[in-house]
């Protein structure tokens, strides 16, 4: 359609990055990497957090023997968003991926860009949500960097259905994650038998609703407490693929049926990677896309509220890296970090340099060896405020024909009338007051300011310290003003920062 000429801009600026790396060459000890992550996994909800009931043993051996992140954030409350973060360094704001169902922009450089051109072989498996994985879609994966994918355009169960490359969509019979892993497997197999560094990103359809699991994984919870059976909480049904109310106690059960049989498929992985030869020099980082749900009932949390709220509770969640060559002693870190991170700590492992455009993330190198004991800038979060999309008459321009949107991998629950996913992305009109709203957070080290973090129109500042503090129960704002009003600043900086590159400036001409 109108894009050809922005995705030519797109290609001339990787085929830059192809020209700089093959002129570097790759050293014989050049990482290989396992970028994992699940889907709705919340910070609570791993043994070595404390968690009362589940069963992570993979996640707490890695938890114990690499590098334990405890204040490790998803790049926005919700999960389309997030997953834009981990692959471009940029808050998804930047490219109009505002909410779940918005897709990322064709003109995004993402890490699979910039490895596959200093000679990776990449590939993506699992939930992608960025747009379609059809072949026609210009955000698939293989249009976002990944020379292979096995992918579905949403979340998936048990017997996923995944388009390979593009593919026609078809079964692949096994539990959600087991599948992923297998798949992955093969993947690593093939990219060693080439001889190749790789990039592999995992992201799992668990435990994301509606629930579901294996026989021998349910009967590990089948005696959660009584009290959670007389409370009920609403989710999709598996039946009906509509909204449904059930006992808590029977949610939880398959809930955490499904963490554990993503912490088994990972722990499968590891085993792969040992007995190929291939742990000891194989980055492997494991995070969640946003907090839990409020289908989970916060039996848990330490932290306030849940996913898509700009508090802690929707936005921190579990973070591990194992890496033997590397991470050589057992480290646990208080150092914020965030999914935008990733693409700058990649490119500075591989010795590629990052985009030319704004990039939210830092490089987390100094945390892997230990020497980074603050964060150098904030960590901003922002709901953009889609009602003033979706209040316009007539909706601005799509950035993306509609009818290269539309999803065709089928889902379990009905969005939108259908039981498949379709995405948008808009043209931002000229910048108004208005754009600047929504909730929104700025984690700067110790401090947290939070901005109409109820969604009701405040725009009264919060501060808390989470250090002493991580429950958000105490807004010390007013007993800190010159703080906050820095912070309030430096977030309304940076929100401009953002806007100018929601227009497309940050793209060449």
């Amino acid at each position: 359609m109108k894009r050809n000429w922005r995705k030519l801009a797109a290609s001339v600026s990787l085929l830059t990055v192809a020209l700089v790396c093959s002129q570097s060459g790759l050293a014989a000890d050049t990482p290989n990497f396992v970028l994992l992550m699940g889907d709705d996994h919340g910070w609570s909800e791993t043994g070595y957090n404390g968690h009362p009931h589940l069963k992570t043993p993979v996640l707490d051996e890695m938890a114990k023997t690499g590098l334990q992140f405890d204040r490790f954030y998803a790049g926005h409350p919700t999960c389309s968003p997030t997953r834009g973060s981990f692959l471009t360094g940029r808050h998804p704001n930047r490219y109009g991926t505002f909410e779940p169902g918005y897709s990322i922009r064709p003109e995004e450089i993402t890490i699979a860009h910039l490895l596959s051109s200093a000679g990776y072989r990449c590939a993506h498996f699992g939930k992608w949500h960025l747009g379609p994985v059809k072949a026609a879609s210009p955000t698939n994966p293989r249009e976002m960097g990944f020379q292979e994918y096995l992918s579905h355009d949403n979340f998936y169960e048990m017997n996923p259905i995944f388009s390979r490359n593009g593919q026609k969509p078809k079964e692949y019979p096994g539990e959600g994650s087991e599948v992923t892993i297998d798949e992955t497997i093969k993947f690593i197999h093939n990219a060693k038998e080439l001889d190749k560094p790789f990039l592999a990103v995992v992201w799992f359809g668990s435990p994301h609703e509606p629930y579901s699991g294996l026989e021998k994984d349910l009967a590990l919870y089948a005696d959660l407490p009584e009290s959670y059976a007389k409370r009920t909480v609403r989710l999709t049904s598996m039946k009906t693929g509509r909204p449904t109310t059930r006992p808590l106690r029977d949610v939880l059960q398959e809930r955490y049926a499904e963490i554990t049989a993503m912490d088994r498929s990972i722990g499968t992985l590891r085993d792969y990677l040992k007995k190929s030869g291939l742990r000891e020099n194989t980055m492997v980082f494991y995070c969640g896309d946003n907090g839990s749900p409020p289908s989970t009932d916060r039996v848990t949390t330490p932290f306030r509220e849940d996913k898509a709220s700009v508090y802690e509770g929707g936005i921190r969640v579990p973070g591990v890296i194992e890496w033997p060559s590397r991470i050589k002693k057992p480290s646990r870190t208080q150092v914020p970090a965030v999914t935008s991170d990733l693409l700058p700590t990649l490119c500075e492992l591989v010795g590629v340099d990052v985009p030319e455009r704004p990039i939210d993330g830092i490089s987390l190198v100094e945390v892997l060896d230990g020497t980074m004991t603050e964060r150098p800038k904030p960590i901003g979060f922002w709901q953009y405020d889609t009602q003033n999309i979706r209040g316009q008459t007539p909706l601005p321009e799509p950035y993306i024909d509609p009818k290269l949107q539309e999803g065709t991998t089928p889902l379990v629950k009905y969005l939108q009338g259908k039981l498949t996913r379709s995405f948008n992305n808009f043209e931002q009109p000229p910048i108004k007051p208005a754009d600047f709203t929504g909730p929104r957070s700025f984690v700067h080290n110790r401090y947290k300011l939070v901005i109409d973090g109820e969604g009701n129109g405040m725009e009264v500042p919060e501060l808390y310290d989470l250090v002493e503090d991580p429950a958000e129960s105490k807004n010390i704002a007013e007993s800190n003003i010159e703080l906050t009003q820095k912070l309030t600043k430096e977030l309304r900086d940076w929100q401009e920062s953002v806007l100018n590159s929601v227009t497309g400036n940050d793209y060449p001409n």
